[in-house]
């Protein structure tokens, strides 16, 4: 899989200039995040999505 990666593109394919992710997709994971809530009790984890 390294190999992938370390290859330089090849001629025939257009490397994307615009890396940045659309508004939509900032504002999904922005959203997500502040309904997401993680409780610890003693060894365990409990995740829990807030609506």
């Amino acid at each position: 899989m390294s190999k992938i990666y370390s290859e330089p593109p090849s001629p025939g394919k257009q490397q994307a200039d615009n890396l940045e992710p659309k508004s939509e997709t900032i504002a999904f994971l922005l959203n997500y995040s502040k309904a997401l809530s993680v409780i610890h009790y003693k060894t365990m984890r409990f995740e829990a999505l807030i609506n």
